[in-house]
Parts: structure tokens; C-alpha cells; sequence
């Protein structure tokens, strides 16, 4: 068990944290959530022990060894990647190492044969003969062949490093995994492994995670940072967020009956119970939410962007026909006699590893770069919004405030029909006027969303558009594309995203295109068959 009391901390004038008091216990998954710069990650490095707080303290129950999955990717660069791994339970690690250094003593001496004496014992108590065969299995579970783990770590890619890191954060059964963006750079195959391991895991697993599909899958809790505080709810990620919006709009609506209320909110409670039930997690679930009581729904203080897209036109019959595309960047060729067709309703998710060939084409269809050769062909009656993957570009001219920017794009220059779309985004009052030079990159985003929604465009051209979202804003835009009614083009990371929005993936493999009119989870099905 972990117990939070009292914490609090403060960074100049700015309280980050009031009187925090949390128990966190064995057998659940706590989901961390909260507006961009809430403290997510701050509250992460306290519980580590990496932060310490102003006022209060974290104690964690005795003989439960913490992990912390590491974000410095060049730390054990001159290790072997199997030994890194290992390193993930400090004390086997060192009982290896001393081991090795006493058998290897030209002059073993009795007092050196009882010290190894000890050290195999507790080796064994530890079942360090099994340690390497359990990495060695963590790391082909997460794509790391064998044929990587006698290597240094520098020898690796940036995201094999990262599963590497993984496995080592998750070797040797800790009691408490702390985890901040687990699944950054780790491919479907990896994500689904890690989902298992997580679901039948017997510790406390805290996270941070934008990937929502993760967070509802393994979370059996969210500990939600919300104005200085931290509060726990049962239930995953859908749950919290479908039943607080719900919880609002009847706070909002005095008209109705309290019964009426009651009722709703507790028919919603049952629909949610009875579909938490297909795992080791879900059934935990589904166990406490059939204890919530109405009063247990609070609504959420967050404030949520909104994100619509409205057409202008509705498209024809001819959308958009590619034909033999190619496209030869820096020597390498992204795309190869690429061929479809985009009828009216698609709406076409481009998967897989290859993503500079999707952004190639994005913006080859945006008509940002030409293609080498081939063509492509637009509809008359088409209008297109793009947004890219790298926004920089649009972001040259520090000094204009969010207000000019915009009016830049639009065609009525009215600061109040402007401003009425950065207000959707949460640029309301004076945030209105700040200069693009102190934005972040969520906030970039979230004004080059307000320049989509602004074109009314009847076909949109979406590069990774989640990236840099907090999960407020992820759901807000999969809310948007899930009611836009017309044509989409896009990639994301976002699982949910692309499962609940996409009837046709395509994916650019190094022999061939796949093209099929299926959702993302039936497209994964299908393959792995």
C-alpha cells in the first residue's frame, strides 16, 4: 500500500498541490489524469521519491520494492541490454556482480566462501536463476529479439532503447510500477503485450498515459488532478468521463426531478458495470462499480474544448483518385505506385510503421510537395483542410497575438466571429490576445484546429492531430470527427481514435498496399489470423 498525506507543493505563487490525501492498494491500476500542466508527471516524482514536497509525505508499505520506468534513454548506454534489463531489481543486479567478482579472485579465501554463501541463498530466495530467462522473455514480448540482447545499449534505436527501459521497469515482480507515458514509441503488437502483462499484475501500477484505448483497457481507477487537488474514482477513463459529463448536464438542468436524476445516473452505473467484465481487471472493475452509490458521480470541475466540423457543401460523387504515386525523399523511397480511390463516408485511417510515407502523402494530397511521379485528382466539388504533422510553419511570426493569427484564415475578419473560435479551443478573454511565442505545443494544436474547423472544408487531411493533446482535447476532437459527416483522412497514434472513427484502413507495406473496408480493431483481428 501507498499512503498520501497532506501534500502539498507550491512553485513561486503557483499552488501545484493542497493537502493530497490518497491510499493507493495492490491489485489496482491507477490512471492519472489532468489538464496539461496539472502536475501529472510533479505528482509521479513525488510518489518516487525524486520530488520532495512542501508539506505532507508518501509511505509506502514496508518490504514493497518500488519501479520507476527511466525517461533518460542514454543512461545505460554502455550496458548490455540483457543486463540492463536485470538492473530493474538493483539488488539481484549487485548480488550478480559481487558473485562474479568473489569467483573470480585468484586467491578465494574461507571468509570469501561464506560471503558467497550468503549471496547464493538470498540469490536463490530471489529466483535469480531465472532472471535472465524472465528478461530475456520481457524483451521478445516487447519486440526486442534475441539477437539484440547481448548488444550495448547504444547499438539500439531510440524505441528500442524504449522498450528496453520498459522491460527493466518491469523485471523481477516489483510491488509498485510507477509508469509516465508507457506506451510512447512502442508499437500495437508491444502496446497489447504490455496490456496483458499490466492486467495480471498482482502490484500497484500508477500511470500517466494520453493513450486512451491503454487507460480503459488496464485501469481499474483515475486519480484525477483537478485544481490542487487529487481525487480517486473507480472505474476507467470512459467511465469517469462519461458519468461526470452526465453528472453536469443534470447539475445544469434544475427542471428535472431528483428521482429523475437518480434514476439516469444509476441506469448508467448498471449499462457500465455489466460491460466491465471480460478480464482479470475488468471483472475487479465491475465488482466496485456495482458498490457506487448516485451520490459517488460528482461533475467535473475540467474544462473541455470544443471541437465541430461543419462542411460548407456537401461533396459529389468523384472525391479523390490517386494513381500510381511516388514519391523519393533523401535518397529513400517512401512511396511506390500507391492506388485507391476515396468514395463518399470514408473514412480512411493510415496505419502501421511507415510514417513518413503517410505524412509524404498527406502532404502531397494538400498539394504542400509534388510527387516524383503519378497523379492524383481532387472532385470539383472538394474544399480541403489540412493539418499537418510539423505546424511550425504556420507559427513563423512570433510577435501576432492568437486573434491576428487566426484572421489570417478566415475570410470574415470580425474579432468577434475570430474569437469565437479560439473560445471553442479555450482561448477566451485576454489568452486570446497572447503572442504565439509562449505557446505550448498543446495550445498549437489546439489553434490549428480552430483554423480547420474555420474552413468548413467537406474533406479533412489530419496529420497525428493528437499529438500534444492532453485527453480533454483527444476526446473533444474524437467527439468532432465521430459527428463530422463527411470524408477524413488521417493518422494517429490514438488507438480509440482510429477505432472509433476510421470504416477503412489502409497500410503501406514494403511489398504492398492493404486497403480494407474494416474498423481498426477488426483490421487487427484479420491480420494476426
Amino acid at each position: 500500500m501507498i499512503t498520501v498525506s497532506n501534500i502539498g507543493l507550491q512553485y513561486g505563487e503557483r499552488k501545484l498541490f493542497d493537502d493530497v490525501n490518497l491510499k493507493f492498494t495492490p491489485g489496482n491500476c491507477y490512471g492519472v489524469i489532468g489538464a496539461n500542466g496539472a502536475g501529472k508527471s510533479t505528482f509521479l516524482k513525488i510518489l518516487a521519491g525524486e520530488i520532495e514536497p512542501d508539506t505532507g509525505e508518501v509511505v509506502i508499505a514496508r518490504g514493497m520494492r518500488m519501479s520507476i520506468l527511466k525517461q533518460d534513454h542514454y543512461q545505460y548506454d554502455q550496458s548490455v541490454v540483457l543486463d540492463t534489463v536485470i538492473m530493474g531489481n538493483q539488488r539481484l543486479h549487485d548480488i550478480i556482480k559481487e558473485k562474479e567478482e568473489l569467483y573470480s579472485k585468484a586467491d578465494f579465501s574461507d571468509e570469501d566462501g561464506m560471503k558467497v554463501g550468503d549471496l547464493e541463498q538470498e540469490f536463490n530466495e530471489m529466483n535469480g536463476w531465472e532472471a535472465e530467462s524472465e528478461a530475456s522473455a520481457m524483451l521478445q514480448g516487447l519486440g526486442i529479439g534475441t539477437e539484440l540482447h547481448d548488444k550495448l545499449m547504444s547499438e539500439l534505436q531510440g524505441a528500442e532503447k524504449v522498450k528496453v527501459l520498459l522491460a527493466q521497469a518491469l523485471f523481477g515482480n516489483p510491488g509498485i510500477l510507477i509508469l509516465d507515458e508507457p506506451t510512447n514509441h512502442l508499437d500495437v503488437q508491444s502496446i497489447t503485450w504490455l496490456e496483458e502483462f499490466l492486467i495480471a499484475f498482482d502490484g500497484i501500477v500508477i500511470v500517466v498515459t494520453h493513450d486512451r484505448h491503454f487507460v480503459n483497457k488496464i485501469c481499474t481507477h483515475m486519480a484525477d488532478v483537478d485544481f490542487g487537488k487529487i481525487k480517486l474514482y473507480v472505474g476507467n477513463y470512459d467511465f469517469w468521463y462519461e458519468s461526470s459529463q452526465l453528472a453536469l448536464q443534470m447539475l445544469r438542468d434544475q427542471n428535472k426531478k431528483k428521482e429523475e436524476k437518480v434514476k439516469q445516473l444509476q441506469e448508467f452505473i448498471t449499462r457500465f458495470s455489466a460491460n466491465a467484465s471480460k478480464s482479470k481487471q475488468a471483472t475487479s472493475r465491475k465488482k466496485m462499480l456495482e458498490k457506487i452509490n448516485v451520490d459517488d458521480i460528482e461533475p467535473s470541475n475540467r474544462k473541455y474544448p470544443y471541437v465541430g466540423f461543419k462542411p460548407d457543401r456537401e461533396v459529389g460523387n468523384d472525391i479523390l483518385t490517386v494513381v500510381d504515386l511516388c514519391k523519393t525523399i533523401d535518397g529513400e523511397k517512401v512511396l511506390d505506385k500507391v492506388n485507391f480511390t476515396v468514395s463518399k463516408g470514408d473514412k480512411i485511417a493510415f496505419v502501421g510503421s511507415n510514417e513518413n510515407a503517410y505524412t509524404t502523402l498527406l502532404k502531397i494530397l494538400s498539394g504542400e510537395i509534388e510527387p516524383d511521379s503519378g497523379h492524383y485528382k481532387w472532385g470539383v466539388t472538394i474544399t480541403k483542410a489540412y493539418f499537418p504533422k510539423d505546424s511550425s510553419p504556420y507559427f513563423q511570426n512570433q510577435e501576432l497575438n492568437l486573434v491576428d493569427w487566426l484572421r489570417q484564415y478566415s475570410s470574415d475578419k470580425a474579432d468577434s466571429y475570430v474569437r469565437g473560435f479560439l473560445g471553442k479551443m479555450l482561448f477566451s478573454g485576454e489568452e486570446a490576445l497572447k503572442p504565439l511565442k509562449v505557446l505550448s505545443g498543446g495550445e498549437r494544436v489546439r489553434c490549428m484546429l480552430a483554423k480547420v474547423m474555420l474552413c468548413h472544408a467537406n474533406v479533412l487531411l489530419l496529420d497525428q492531430p493528437t499529438n500534444h493533446l492532453d485527453l480533454e482535447s483527444i476526446t473533444a476532437l474524437n467527439n468532432g470527427l465521430r459527428d463530422y459527416s463527411s470524408n477524413v483522412l488521417f493518422t494517429s497514434h490514438d488507438r480509440q481514435l482510429v477505432q472509433t472513427i476510421a470504416n477503412r484502413i489502409i497500410e503501406l507495406t514494403p511489398n504492398n498496399m492493404i486497403d480494407v473496408r474494416l474498423t481498426y480493431d477488426e483490421y487487427l483481428e484479420s491480420i494476426a489470423s
